[in-house]
């Protein structure tokens, strides 16, 4: 089986618990921890693409990013979304997994199992 990637959030439960059943099942990882090293828009688009969602579907609305840069208005512009997420990394949703060309997020942690 080829790496698996996780965007990785530590300070959040479920990423720490997708990371935990990754671990525990052997997988080779390759762990990205995005608030220190952000995919820009371009890595964005294609993960948005091997999840199988449009951007809207994986920001994180609550964040106070979102309110301050007005995204509201924007959830159906993708282009903006992508690069909203991309110099704002805490509105991506966590965590995601990539492994070939699918990627689940890990809410809950046991979803990304599908794409192994």
């Amino acid at each position: 089986m080829e790496k698996v990637t996780i965007y990785h959030n530590p300070k959040c439960s479920k990423s720490r618990a997708t990371l935990k059943l990754l671990q525990e099942r052997g997988v080779d990882l390759e762990i990205v921890e995005y608030l220190l090293d952000p995919p820009d828009a371009q890595a964005l688009d294609i993960i948005a693409h091997q999840l199988d969602l449009e951007p809207g579907e994986f920001i994180r609305t609550k964040e106070d990013e979102f309110a301050e840069l007005e995204l509201d208005a924007a959830v159906d512009d993708r282009e903006k979304l992508l690069a909203a997420m991309a110099s704002h990394p805490i509105l991506i949703e966590r965590p995601i997994v990539v492994a070939g060309d699918r990627a689940r997020l890990g809410r809950p942690p046991e979803q990304v199992l599908e794409i192994l």
